[in-house]
């Protein structure tokens, strides 16, 4: 059964910074695309990054690039979001989801495993 569950989510400052984990059972991670994505109160599930199995290759939203870092720990089965610089509107709850599949895809109905979110709240 593939899982995925999500950690460090929390309260962070203005500036601020977060590591966000999403750690898989009952696959691989280095094998599948691996995205993130937030959703905000009131608005659609956005994708934010996405590394791809396939050559490792990293794809940002232009709302996060030179913000946020993604990254993949194969041997801890685990990806990573490295959130810098946040801003209050930054505020959401965050997923990972597997795309079945090494290649990355802008659409979130293409991942068909999530976690069950952490929320990330930026305010002073």
């Amino acid at each position: 059964q593939w899982q995925l569950v999500e950690s460090g989510g929390g309260l962070v400052q203005p500036g601020g910074s977060l590591r966000l984990s999403c750690a898989a059972s009952g696959f691989t991670v280095n094998y599948y695309a691996i995205g993130w994505f937030r959703q905000a109160p009131g608005k659609e599930r956005e994708g934010l990054s996405c590394i791809s199995s396939a050559d490792g290759r990293a794809y940002y939203v232009d709302s996060v690039k030179g913000r946020f870092t993604i990254s993949r720990d194969n041997a801890k089965n685990t990806v990573f979001l490295q959130m810098n610089s946040l801003k209050p509107e930054d505020t959401a709850v965050y997923y990972c989801a597997v795309r079945p599949n090494y290649y990355c895809s802008n659409y979130r109905e293409r991942y068909d495993y999530w976690g069950q979110g952490t929320q990330v709240t930026v305010s002073s």
